[in-house]
């Protein structure tokens, strides 16, 4: 066996040409895809296919420094092209695949992409928008089971280099960590994404989370829902399993009606949540075998405090809750310790928090403020790509701005109040609108809900009337009155919603937070059915 002393493990293609020397059998990722199977890679199966790729870009002149996309779901080539970008120098930028149209066009554009690797699910966006992006050279489809989507003869067709017995492998040509590997884009929902970069050095950075905060064992098994093109799925899942060498689950897309019995079926212990999803999940009818899972620990990030207690006794686990955002910042509320409702403190010795008023004085005790945070050792930097003084606003004074509001308790719990100009007014009281979604997702019929502001009829400045954009489940009808009756019988007068906007699903961003801007405009546009509370008093 030749000698990988020349290779370094903090480099995710190098982790991996190692591990497949090493233990070339071990599984490492299973891609589930329902009655179609499962894709399994061992470190060998993945270190081949990336190598495979690796070649593929540099026989089509794609190499150091240039940008490939990567636009899919949660599928096993996602990770493969990731890392046969990795091994040539070449940066991988995830694309959600609920991107289409302008969004689309915009961050293949705003990252200069030279390449595109795409499923066959999502060709027909990607086309409606080739002719506007000059950058673009090449394309490769990865047809997947039981799309019955014929293959195209205008495109490379990337199933064919994956099954190649023979190729030329690709020597590792980055040495260096601090070389980008991706550029993963903010959510936008204010406006438009801004893509941060993100260097090989950050897997030292998710082991390190590993051994202070997730501490997964060596049988734990993680499962995933949320998409790989967002740092969540990467932080708590993907790097993790690939460092220890423990096995992983994906499903194409999160899925609130399985999510327990794929865990049954493949024993997994762990798995990641962001806040709309936990309430998602909730939100679902009560089985008798709730209860009955392997899971032991669900890491959630933004668990609504009204259902955190109820969805930890429904379904015999354990929340381990924490903050972050993919420019930086970290929190997390160890098990067991700190109050329900806190995504908990910076880590000892590693970030410093402190919570100021608009004017950078510190807030007191109880008092909400911008959360602004910085490294103890080392530079706090953010490098949005192409905003230069975007990334020095962002950190200006040697602090990173959050933009999200908090507060403190007297023990230095910390506790999410709202993203900031994003807060909810309504006669003079502060409407939490996870609270007033919490109590409408327990209708029988309403599978989501995403409380809103519009500007006050009233025309109070600051003042909002809130709209409850509801989603029913699949074959049911919502009935307004029903819905109104529950909000009369659990919630407070000034909390009921002014308007009650039913919409077939409610739409989101990569992390699942719902898009209130979209709702805003459908909502203006009258699309949708929409029910006014004066006419149900």
């Amino acid at each position: 066996m030749a000698s990988k002393a020349h290779l370094n493990q903090v480099i995710a293609s190098h982790l991996i040409e190692i591990r497949a020397d090493e233990t070339p059998d071990k599984e490492i990722y299973i891609f589930e895809n329902g009655a179609y199977g499962d894709d399994i890679l061992t470190y060998r199966i993945l270190h081949e296919r990336s190598n495979k790729i690796a070649r593929l870009f540099v026989d089509k002149g794609i190499g150091k420094g240039d940008t490939v996309a990567i636009y899919m779901r949660n599928h096993p080539e996602f990770v493969c092209g990731m890392m046969g970008g990795i091994t040539i120098g070449a940066i991988a930028v995830p694309v959600d695949p609920r991107n289409k149209g302008e969004r689309l066009k915009f961050l293949l554009n705003n990252c200069k992409a030279r390449a595109v690797i795409v499923s066959g699910e999502c060709l027909e966006d990607l086309e409606a928008v080739i002719a506007d992006v000059p950058t673009l050279r090449f394309v490769t489809v990865a047809y997947q089971p039981g799309q019955n989507i014929a293959v195209s003869t205008k495109y490379h067709a990337l199933n064919e280099v994956m099954e190649k017995d023979t190729w030329k492998p690709v020597e590792q040509q980055i040495m260096d960590v601090r070389h980008p590997m991706q550029i993963i884009y903010t959510s936008g929902t204010t406006g438009d994404p801004k893509g941060v970069m993100i260097r090989n050095n950050r897997t030292g950075l998710f082991n390190i989370l590993n051994s202070i905060v997730w501490k997964y064992k060596s049988d734990d098994i993680l499962y995933n829902g949320l998409s790989l093109t967002h740092g969540n799925a990467q932080a708590v899942t993907l790097f993790p399993a690939l460092s220890l060498g423990i096995k992983a689950v994906f499903s194409p897309r999160f899925t609130k009606s399985r999510i327990w019995d794929i865990c049954r079926k493949y024993g997994c212990t762990s798995f990641s949540l962001l806040g709309g999803m936990a309430a998602g999940i909730y939100n679902e009818p009560e089985k008798p075998n709730d209860g009955d899972n392997p899971v032991k620990i669900v890491i959630s990030a933004g668990t609504p405090l009204a259902i955190w207690e109820g969805f930890e006794k429904r379904f015999n686990v354990q929340i381990l809750e924490w903050y972050a955002a993919v420019e930086g910042g970290f929190a997390y509320k160890p098990l067991g310790q700190g109050p329900v409702g806190s995504f908990g403190k910076p880590i000892p010795g590693v970030m410093e928090f402190k919570i100021v008023d608009e004017n950078d004085n510190p807030v007191p005790v109880g008092q909400t403020g911008e959360l602004i945070s910085r490294m103890i050792r080392g530079d706090t930097k953010v490098d949005y790509l192409g905003l230069p003084e975007e990334s020095q606003d962002k950190t200006k004074g040697g602090w990173l701005r959050s933009g999200d509001m908090v507060h403190k308790d007297e023990n230095g719990w910390y506790f999410f109040d709202f993203r900031k100009g994003t807060e909810l007014r309504r006669f003079g009281d502060f409407i939490q609108p996870e609270f007033v979604e919490s109590i409408i997702g327990q209708h029988p019929d309403v599978s989501e809900a995403c409380v809103y502001g519009i500007p006050a009829s009233s025309g109070a400045p600051g003042e909002s009337d809130l709209v409850a954009a509801v989603a029913p489940f699949e074959g049911k009808v919502i009935d307004p009155a029903s819905v109104y009756q529950k909000c009369k019988n659990d919630l407070q007068g000034n909390f009921i919603p002014s308007y009650l906007h039913v919409v077939k699903e409610i739409p989101k961003t990569i992390t699942e937070k719902a898009l209130t801007r979209v709702l805003t405009e459908m909502f203006n546009k009258k699309e949708g059915d929409i029910y006014k509370y004066d006419d149900f008093r």
